[in-house]
């Protein structure tokens, strides 16, 4: 039987958020944004498992605050490495070999809608061999040089800010981190990777709730979204 592995590389710092704890175990409301993210990823019925790559240092922690979660049972931590891409190559290794489709999910996108998980993978099985979903960039885009001097107005209507899951066939995401290295480029998602590979990636639209936490602001917006919901009656 094929299955659905969902990769979070939750190794990174976070250093826009000031001093402290790695991103991942930063908290919104009282909570964990690592658990969020893997929640929202075991609770989809399109992913049968979650392979969380966590800081080296902070493996044995990680492993045991997610085995306290009710969706224990589909979640595995390897030690990531020191940059997001090591992290998903390390990620990638894990997995049993009847996965065919994988997800690669950042954890600092914690409030992703299940749907739009589900959104990828569908689309992925439907035959495209990379997904991404992503949103229609609505602020003015303008180039400028180095003394901030503006040289041109971007237009923006063929431009989307990309968010995660990206979805990939697995034996295509694999041969991507082993063909390519940080040497080649800095590749900011796996999706750049399969692009430096000439392959088509597929954009379908994503969701505002899957935004990402980056700066102490988005913390406070988090909060906002996790209250709405429970409010609505949703568990979060």
């Amino acid at each position: 039987m094929n299955r659905t592995a969902a990769l979070v590389p939750a190794a990174g710092r976070g250093e826009r958020l000031g001093p402290g704890e790695p991103k991942a175990l930063r908290e919104i409301a009282g909570v964990p944004i690592l658990i969020y993210a893997v929640s929202a990823l075991a609770s989809a019925r399109s992913i049968d498992l979650v392979v969380v790559a966590a800081p080296q240092s902070d493996v044995e922690s990680v492993t045991a605050l997610l085995s306290q979660q009710s969706f224990s049972d589909k979640v595995s931590v390897v030690a990531g490495g020191d940059t997001r891409q090591e992290s998903v190559a390390r990620a990638l290794i894990a997995l049993p070999p009847d996965v065919d489709v994988v997800l690669v999910h950042d954890a600092a996108r914690p409030l992703v809608p299940i749907e739009l998980i589900s959104a990828v993978v569908g689309s992925v099985r439907a035959g495209n061999p990379a997904v991404v979903p992503g949103l229609s960039v609505t602020d003015t885009i303008k180039e400028v040089n180095e003394q901030g001097d503006v040289l041109a107005t971007i237009d923006r209507n063929p431009l989307r800010a990309i968010q995660t899951p990206q979805g990939f066939d697995r034996e295509l995401l694999q041969r991507a981190h082993a063909e390519l290295d940080e040497s080649q480029g800095i590749f900011t998602d796996d999706a750049g990777l399969i692009e430096a590979m000439g392959v088509r990636v597929k954009v379908i639209e994503g969701h505002v709730e899957a935004m990402k936490i980056t700066r102490p602001f988005d913390l406070a917006i988090a909060e906002t979204i996790i209250a709405k919901r429970r409010a609505s009656g949703v568990i979060t």
